[in-house]
């Protein structure tokens, strides 16, 4: 794969500026940069969704796979079999390969083309394995825990995190050349995460991923391609993240070294054009000395290293509007099921109390993020009572993002009638959007981009109860140890399902509700760690 002088602008905003990169065939690579500098774009790029405005991307024409962070719910009516068995094109070259010959038999000679065709249709069923793909396929399932009694069910009945699991089932049986993974462990639990760990390392392809698990692209990649935010290029470093970090960090010293000495000579020829400046019309030598070095002053301004950019740290000063209850939710005999489906719970009873950190946890498809849409009342239960106190004022966190209008800019997103414009502006800026930022539509932005909103949206709520659905899944690691240390100082209740340690532990969890069982167990990192091993995927 070969990019050369690649330029892209959405408008105004320019992502990518003369940016360059080759990989080699069989290259496993991460993708890295922060929130919006243009990772997942990169993707749309190679998959032909978005045109270059300069330069070139060729990828050979190799087959493509891609796994999107976000998993569109487009199933019609087909079975999880079926879903994943489409992985490979095999049905529909059979279907054209009926096509051609009904064309044939209807028409009058002249079949060459149509010969021509049905070769080429052959080598492709030759290629995907026809005749054993299915062989393959149980053996896939059977490797990454996937029960034989849910490949009859209708995907339309999986829980979101098995659809997400589904989805990366099939970009791996789909056999391709090149596959495109956007945060590919949100979908994972521990066990699979293994598997896959081991299967892409030996992948017979090229892999290009774009994730914010540090051990994952440690375990796997050989390359890293850094997209730079500020610089709109692209930079390929051999090794992996860990590798990454420290030659990134060596450049950067070095460049911090090099505009400090350039610095130092800037300040030099600035003191020697001044002198020539001030001297007398008749010292024609320092005249003469002082235009020279006014001449090379304006080179080396030019040539000045940027210096290097120093992100904000996001503020959570969420100080809710008024003092929430001592016990500000009771969940008495819950039930709840899906239709056609087995009950998630049966008499599901918890108490919550006031300025607790109450954490979700259980495996794929127990209920995580179904209990919270019970608790906001988007949901209905079968039985039970779900009582808050009436002092308790809630904001929702949900992974779907579902609060960010997708046609406003960021700063409508979040405008309010108690904050002036200049104002919104500075609390934006503590989520990481600057200036231009502020005017970008949301539907253009990135996943952890949309995420920033959401959670900007949260802290102006100023509610005394936060329900939080995954709220690290699509931030990079920095901002996520920044997240999570001011959730920690948030001083209302929290009720979180989280698949991500650090940020647990940061908050400062009190209990943990055990789905599907329902028994409520006091915090240990022993317990956190035994269900992060079973589930770190989201629901």
């Amino acid at each position: 794969m070969k990019a050369k002088n690649m330029r892209l602008s959405f408008g105004a905003e320019l992502i990518y500026d003369d940016a360059s990169f080759i990989l080699e065939d069989g290259d496993k690579v991460g993708i890295v940069g922060v929130n919006g500098a243009g990772k997942t774009t990169l993707f749309r790029v190679i998959l032909g969704e978005l045109e270059l405005d300069g330069g070139s991307l060729y990828t050979g024409k190799k087959r493509i796979g891609y796994l999107p962070q976000e998993i569109l719910p487009d199933y019609s009516d087909e079975t999880v079999w079926e879903y994943l068995y489409d992985g490979r094109p095999i049905r529909k070259i059979h279907e054209e390969l009926e096509r051609i010959y009904s064309r044939m038999a209807a028409g009058d000679g002249g079949y060459e083309e149509e010969l021509k065709r049905m070769d080429r249709l052959q080598e492709e069923l030759s290629y995907y394995d026809e005749y054993t793909a299915e062989e393959k396929l149980l053996a896939l399932t059977d490797d990454m825990g996937i029960p034989t009694e849910i490949l009859g069910r209708k995907m339309t009945e999986l829980s979101g995190g098995q659809k997400s699991k589904m989805a990366f089932a099939r970009t791996l049986f789909a056999k391709s050349e090149i596959l495109l993974l956007d945060e590919p462990t949100n979908h994972l639990d521990a066990e699979t995460k293994d598997f896959v760990t081991k299967y892409l390392k030996h992948y017979n392809g090229t892999v290009l991923m774009i994730s914010h698990d540090v051990d994952f692209l440690n375990a796997i990649v050989n390359k890293i391609l850094y997209v730079d935010k500020l610089t709109k290029k692209t930079t390929v470093y051999r090794g992996n993240y860990s590798d990454f970090l420290r030659l990134s960090a060596e450049e950067k010293r070095v460049r911090a070294l090099e505009r400090e000495q350039q610095l130092k000579e800037i300040k030099e020829l600035e003191a020697f054009v001044k002198r020539a400046r001030e001297a007398s019309a008749t010292n024609h030598a320092l005249k003469r000395m002082g235009l020279e070095r006014e001449s090379r002053l304006q080179k080396k301004r030019s040539e000045l290293n940027a210096p290097e950019r120093t992100y904000k740290r996001v503020k959570m000063d969420i100080k809710p509007r008024r003092e929430g209850a001592k016990v500000p939710l009771e969940v008495e005999k819950l039930a709840f099921g899906y239709p056609n489906s087995n009950l998630l719970y049966r008499e599901l009873s918890f108490k919550v109390s006031g300025a607790e950190r109450f954490l979700v946890v259980g495996e794929n498809g127990v209920g995580k993020s179904t209990l919270l849409k019970l608790l906001m009342n988007e949901l209905t239960p079968l039985a039970g009572k779900i009582r808050f106190n009436p002092k308790t004022d809630i904001a929702y966190y949900a992974q779907e993002l579902e609060e960010v209008d997708p046609e406003k800019t960021v700063l409508e997103n979040v405008l309010t009638p108690e904050y002036a414009d200049w104002q919104m502006r500075g609390i934006l800026s503590n989520f990481l959007f600057y200036e231009k930022d502020v005017n970008k539509r949301a539907g253009l932005l990135s996943p952890g981009e949309r995420a920033r909103i959401a959670l900007c949206k949260i802290l102006l709520k100023k509610a005394n109860m936060l329900l939080l659905d995954e709220p690290t899944n699509h931030l990079d690691p920095e901002t996520q140890a920044i997240i999570g240390g001011n959730f920690n100082l948030f001083p209302g209740t929290i009720i979180v399902v989280s698949h991500n340690p650090s940020f647990v532990e940061q908050i400062g969890i009190s209990r943990m509700l055990i789905l599907p069982s329902g028994r409520i167990e006091n915090y240990s990192h022993e317990l956190l760690e035994y269900y992060y091993e079973l589930n770190t995927a989201e629901e």
